[in-house]
Order: C-alpha cells, then sequence, then structure tokens
C-alpha cells in the first residue's frame, strides 16, 4: 500500500492491515467474477429494436458488387456496434460510403479492447489485468479519448476499467464524464486502478441522467452535502460500488435520488456503517465481503432479496444489527450469522428464548441461508431463536463454520429438542443444503434433529469441502449413525456431494452475480 493511500485512510480510523488484505482479496474477485463482460450493442439493454429487413440491391455488372455498402445505414452502423471498438473505428477508412457510420453507430466501448493482446481476452478481464502497466494504461486512457471525442452517436455502454486514473492530467476524468453524458451512456462501468485509493469521483458524474446500469470501483465518493437538491438518476436501475469509500449520509443521498433502483450491489464497503435502505423501488440487496455493516430495511415495499456475503477479513468489533423492518416482499435472506449479527424484526431484538410472535416473525421468508459455529455454545442455541423468525422457509442453506479458536462444546439431539418446536423445520422445510461438513458430532446431532423433526422434508443435501475426505467410503461412514433414527417423512432422499472447493475458499464468488438475476429462484444454490 502506498504512502498516500495509508495517510487518507488511516487518519479517518480505517485499519490499513484489513484494508490491505481485504482490497488484495477484493480486486482479484472484481476482475475475475463480479465485473461483467461488454455485452454486443445487439444483447445490452436499451438497444434499438429490429430492423425490417432491407430490399434486394440492385443488380450490378459481376465486377463491380458491393452488396454490403447498399445496406441502409441503420444496418451499417449495426453491424458496426458488433465490432471491437478498434475494428469498428477502422471501418471508416473503407470508403467515403463507411465514413460516418462508426461515429453515429450505438458505441459499446471497452478498454479491454484496446489493451495488447495479451491483456484482454475476448473482451473479458483476464489474470494479467490485474498487472497493466502505468505505460499500457496511459495509452489506453488516449485512445478512450480520442474515441469519445470522435463519437457522435449514442454511448450504450462503458466499460472502462484499465486506466490508473489518479495519473491522468488533471481534469481528464471530469472530461469523460461530460463526453459520456452528453452522448446518453446508458451503461457505465468505471473501475480505478487502486492505488493511490483516494481518487474523489469529480461531482459533474451527477450530470449523467442517461444512466441505467452503473458500477464503480475503487473511488472516494464526494460529498454529497453542497449538491443541489434536483440531483436525480432518474433511470438508473442497478447500482453497485465496488471497494468505494463512501459515508452514510452520502449513501442515504444516493437511495433518495434513485426513484426507480431494483438492485444495489456493495462488494467491500469503507468507512460505511449503516445502510438504510428507505426505497419504494429496491427488489435486490446484494452485500459482498461487507463485515462491518448496519442493515436496516426501514421502509422497502419493494424489496425482495437480502443477500450477504461476508467471508472477508474481520477486525474484532461489536456485532452488527440486521434490521427487518417494514419490508413486507422478502422471499430470499442470508447469510445471517449469530457471531456477527444481532437479528432485530420491528422493535424486538432477537435473543436466545425469543417467543415467536407475529412481531418476530417475517413470514414472507421462504429461502434462508445462515452460518454457523455449531461448536459454540451460544451460536447454537441462537440458531433455534433465528429459524423461529422465519416460519414458513421452504429452503434452508446452512454453513457449518470451523474457523473459530473458542472452546467448543458437545450438544446431542435431545438439546436441540428441548428447545421446543420450530415451526419451519416441522411444517414447512422441503429441502436443506448443509455446507462445510467435517462429521462433527455437533452437525451430526443437528442433521439427525432435522431429519426426525421434518416432516415435508423431501430434499437433505450434505456438502463437505474439497479433500476434506480422502474417500467416498470414508464420508458414508460419517454420515452412517443418521441412518439409525426415525425419520419424519421416510421419502426424503439424503445425498452428500463434494464442493468444487476447499474449506476456506471463496465458493460464493462462483454464483456472485446470481442475486440480481430474479430467473434464478435460488441465488444460494452452490453447484459442486
Amino acid at each position: 500500500m502506498d504512502d498516500e493511500t495509508q495517510a487518507f485512510y488511516g487518519s479517518r480510523g480505517v485499519d490499513l492491515q484489513s484494508l490491505q488484505l481485504n482490497l488484495i482479496r477484493a480486486f482479484t474477485c472484481l476482475y475475475y467474477y463480479v465485473l461483467p463482460s461488454p455485452p454486443s450493442f445487439l444483447s445490452s439493454p436499451g438497444a434499438a429494436p429490429d430492423v425490417p429487413p432491407p430490399p434486394p440491391p440492385p443488380q450490378q455488372p459481376q465486377a463491380a458488387v458491393d452488396r454490403i455498402s447498399t445496406l441502409p445505414d441503420s444496418f451499417l452502423r449495426r453491424v458496426v456496434s458488433l465490432l471491437p471498438i478498434e475494428d469498428g473505428a477502422r471501418t471508416a477508412a473503407l470508403s467515403r460510403r463507411w465514413r460516418g457510420v462508426w461515429r453515429a453507430a450505438p458505441l459499446v466501448l471497452a478498454d479491454s479492447d484496446l489493451l495488447p493482446a495479451a491483456a484482454a481476452t475476448a473482451g473479458r478481464p483476464c489474470r494479467t489485468m490485474l498487472e497493466v502497466s502505468p505505460a499500457e494504461s496511459m495509452a489506453v486512457a488516449d485512445a478512450v479519448t480520442r474515441i469519445l471525442a470522435a463519437h457522435q452517436g449514442p454511448i450504450r455502454y462503458a466499460h472502462i476499467v484499465s486506466c490508473y486514473i489518479k495519473q491522468l492530467i488533471p481534469g481528464l476524468l471530469a472530461r469523460w464524464l461530460h463526453l459520456l453524458a452528453i452522448n446518453g451512456v446508458r451503461e457505465l462501468f468505471l473501475v480505478n486502478r487502486p492505488w493511490p485509493l483516494n481518487m474523489i469521483l469529480p461531482v459533474g458524474f451527477f450530470g449523467i441522467a442517461t444512466l441505467t446500469r452503473l458500477y464503480l470501483g475503487a473511488f472516494a465518493f464526494p460529498d454529497t452535502a453542497a449538491l443541489p437538491p434536483t440531483v436525480q438518476f432518474p433511470h438508473l436501475e442497478e447500482l453497485g460500488l465496488l471497494c468505494v469509500y463512501i459515508q452514510n449520509r452520502d449513501m442515504e443521498f444516493v437511495l433518495a435520488r434513485t426513484p426507480v433502483l431494483k438492485t444495489l450491489c456493495i462488494q467491500m464497503n469503507i468507512l460505511m456503517t449503516r445502510l438504510r435502505i428507505v426505497s419504494r423501488s429496491l427488489r435486490c440487496l446484494h452485500i459482498i465481503g461487507g463485515t462491518e455493516l448496519d442493515v436496516l430495511m426501514e421502509d422497502a415495499p419493494m424489496l425482495e432479496r437480502v443477500i450477504m456475503w461476508s467471508t472477508l477479513v474481520r477486525n474484532g468489533s461489536q456485532r452488527k444489527v440486521i434490521k427487518i423492518g417494514c419490508a413486507p416482499a422478502l422471499t430470499v435472506l442470508g447469510y445471517l450469522e449469530p457471531a456477527l449479527h444481532v437479528l432485530e424484526i420491528g422493535n424486538t431484538l432477537i435473543k436466545d428464548g425469543t417467543r415467536a410472535s407475529r412481531s418476530t416473525m417475517v413470514p414472507s421468508v421462504n429461502i434462508l441461508a445462515l452460518r454457523v459455529y455449531f461448536g459454540v455454545h451460544n451460536n447454537a442455541t441462537m440458531l433455534s431463536s433465528f429459524l423461529r423468525c422465519f416460519p414458513n422457509v421452504k429452503r434452508l442453506h446452512l454453513e457449518s463454520d470451523h474457523k473459530t479458536v473458542e472452546p467448543t462444546c458437545k450438544l446431542s439431539v435431545n438439546f436441540w429438542q428441548e428447545g421446543g418446536a420450530i415451526e419451519c423445520v416441522q411444517s414447512h422445510m422441503e429441502v436443506m443444503i448443509f455446507y462445510g461438513f467435517q462429521g462433527a458430532p455437533n452437525e451430526l446431532s443437528f442433521l439427525q434433529y432435522i431429519l426426525e423433526s421434518a416432516r415435508m422434508l423431501k430434499n437433505l443435501v450434505v456438502v463437505f469441502s474439497k479433500g476434506s475426505f480422502t474417500s467416498k467410503a470414508k464420508a458414508n461412514k460419517k454420515l452412517k449413525p443418521l441412518f439409525a433414527g426415525k425419520w419424519a417423512n421416510q421419502d426424503c432422499s439424503l445425498v452428500h456431494v463434494e464442493s468444487a472447493v476447499k474449506e476456506g475458499d471463496d465458493r460464493f464468488w462462483l454464483n456472485s452475480e446470481s442475486g440480481s438475476d430474479f430467473s434464478i429462484k435460488d441465488p444460494f444454490l452452490f453447484q459442486s
């Protein structure tokens, strides 16, 4: 980490060692999994509608046929939009007929197409993207400037992720944003090469009113206190903040100025401690690595999914509040962690022994994900308390976490039975997927309790980490005690599979885009 970044964040109370570790991990995953590939113009949202096929060109002598150039301008612009950016621009040299086609074509700009062939593959950042040299970055920045200045047509998509923006000439980023704004950019992915990590986004960014999709990476968000109340992103439906320094009040400003926002993705928030959801349009909240964040669903009538992957380095601070206030459409929630989260429903904090009542239950949730230290008594008891808050869960994802140094305890089946009835387990749960199985006694006793109590359970899938058992026979032997008891549903199927990743690896990055894809019913489902 450079001196400038250390001074900037150290003075603001940020743990620099955690920041360094988190950033290495986050940026690796940012380029490999989170940032989507630049689409072709035809597949991008907002693309022009299909144009009916042109009439056949007039017959010409055999030696002088140029059928492509006889196509209408609308078709030529579509063809050019499908080409990589450099090839599209070169079409202007074909003839006078083609000279203005590229400039007027809807632009799909991906700066990875401007890198040397060794640093980009098929429009998707590859591993060497993490090592783009300053000289390559400057060359890409010069090309982006020329392209934005020369292009006169609409900009459907701009994917600028390869530049050390802090090293650009002063005002160049503001100029880019101005050109993107006047050309009506619809989708913008703007990522700063990270060091130094204090590049403040120009306030001119707030003038891009045409955006429907926006992802920002490795920027410091500007202070919104001085901005006029008329600032809005009236068409923005999807927003991603990836390793962005943003404070609580600025996040609330953004939510208040995005009236049609449907998806919010936050990867490794920096400094923000509270995410207060007041939005009449938000449907999906996706948090990746946001372990130091209170999430307060205060007024979110359309919110259907709250997905939290929180496995980055933790600094040992107090547990964070997950409050479900007004979220009547919430159907997918997780990963909740008793070791990390305090659950609040309405105005009631859920504690060990909290009685189930209308004021402490969220009946809309039917897919729930939990991460639990089964060897820690308090975690185990809170697992039961959490489950009682969601009486209609049909699909439960449960991960057994082994990263703890606390003394372990031994829990029998009686421990779970004596805690009292859990409605979702007894009457509604149809599928349970248990991750991180190692065959520990506490894991087996919980699984035995589930099999003996869950009358509607159709499928129990036990997933063990890659390499945790030397053979399938040894895995079968660990599961053998589960077949000794009487199952509540004799038709239940129990299968075990080996995960594609080892214990401690970040399996969630493999399906990090599934949260906002509503065609995927279960965004937590992990294909082994």
